[in-house]
């Protein structure tokens, strides 16, 4: 198994799991019972090391930068790409939704009801960027908090100068060795992945799968589009490299995401591909990136647009070219303003309902099958955070 490569390794268990999964479809109990702990025990592994990989990267890759105004630069311009790409994403799901018609055909079941969740205002948004007590947004994971309390000490170490660099070597080192844990870590990620999708395959039979099966071929085409066309083209014309090349390279957090179905739980994987293998500078990376598991949700994106329409078309209601726009721009604005909170997903697709006066009741039936679809939006989200680094780091000329 050693002479295999990271990612060939992980493809390997994912293979098996699917296949070990389909055998236990008669008994899911064993599944859940018996192999998904040792899938738990990968999440909790690589979890363990989020916080200080993050908090560490991100206080070096911040005070490295030696100038506040570039850092604001990456800033601007990372926040313009998610943006930009998030609408084209949800465009691309629109797309999907209006030629293949997912829901036409499909009833609801009678007894299906969704409490909608309620969407954070602005207010609580703007506020909730910045920790009242840093070591509480520590504890909690806060992603976002983390995040702009790094960036403020990554800032003031620059500011500073000579006196704040024993603080940045002890940053440093505790990134270095964030690194050296998450590569430790990796060597159970084939077994970890295995243990992950055994009982996901095992408890989604064909009876669940087969009724809404146009909306997940639809789901994974526009996915499919969405990394094949929009990243491929973005990768060889901004960021000066080989989408294949980049693509392959890509592929451990890929597929870690795939079977995690959590962008923040697949960071340590992403960070380590995207500096070691793509090239890119901490500088950038340890900024793009867990911004990106936080804010950058093109699959998720897709989504919503390819979900609003399955919704729609189950209930017989036409959507015109005045609510798919207010879908767009919603989903767009809704993947900022749901960032770092539980269930952003959930969250996302209520908000995109409530804005163009779809029933709530259409998610019932989306949520038997969310599992399925929530692995390929997830590979999509964190592929794009990649795909990101590489650009901007191009754009600024960095490279290691």
């Amino acid at each position: 198994m050693k002479k295999f490569g990271l990612a060939t390794r992980i493809l390997i268990g994912l293979i098996i799991g699917v296949v070990v999964g389909l055998i236990l479809q008669p008994a899911p109990n064993v599944a859940r019972t018996y192999i998904k702990p040792f899938g738990d025990l990968f999440l909790n592994l690589i979890r363990m090391v989020i916080v200080p990989l993050v908090l560490a990267s991100l206080v070096v890759g911040s005070a490295s930068t030696e100038n506040v105004r570039r850092l604001g630069r990456i800033g601007v311009k990372t926040i313009a790409y998610y943006l930009i790409t998030t609408a084209i994403a949800i465009i691309i799901g629109l797309i999907i939704g209006n030629v293949l018609k997912p829901g036409a055909g499909l009833t609801l079941p009678s007894d299906a009801k969704v409490t909608p969740a309620k969407p954070p205002s602005i207010t609580d948004v703007l506020l909730n960027l910045v920790p009242s007590n840093p070591f509480k947004a520590l504890v909690d994971m806060n992603m976002l908090q983390i995040i702009v309390f790094a960036i403020f000490l990554g800032v003031g170490i620059t500011i500073l100068g000579e006196k704040g660099k024993p603080v940045l070597t002890f940053f440093d080192s505790l990134a270095e060795i964030s690194y050296k844990i998450v590569g430790i870590v990796m060597l159970y990620a084939p077994i970890g992945v295995f243990a992950l999708i055994v009982p996901v395959v095992a408890t989604q039979g064909a009876k669940v799968l087969i009724p809404l099966l146009k909306l997940i071929v639809g789901l994974y085409i526009g996915l499919a589009l969405h990394a094949g066309i929009v990243y491929s083209l973005l990768v060889k014309t901004l960021g000066k490299r080989s989408p294949g090349e980049f693509f392959k390279k890509a592929s451990p957090a890929m597929l870690v995401a795939f079977t995690t179905c959590s962008s923040s739980a697949t960071l340590p994987v992403t960070m380590e591909v995207t500096e070691k293998d793509l090239n890119v500078p901490k500088t950038v990376s340890s900024f793009v990136l867990p911004l990106g598991a936080t804010i950058n949700m093109d699959g998720t994106a897709l989504y919503q647009g390819i979900c609003a329409l399955f919704v729609a078309q189950i209930f017989g209601i036409n959507l015109g070219f005045a609510q798919q726009l207010t879908i767009i721009l919603t989903a767009t604005l809704a993947s900022i303003g749901t960032a770092g909170v539980p269930g952003a997903g959930l969250i996302m697709l209520t908000m995109v309902l409530q804005s163009v006066g779809l029933p709530m009741e259409g998610i019932a039936l989306i949520a038997g099958v969310d599992r399925i679809l929530d692995m390929g939006r997830t590979c999509i989200n964190v592929t794009g955070d990649i795909v990101g680094a590489v650009v901007i780091a191009e754009s600024e000329k960095m490279k290691t």
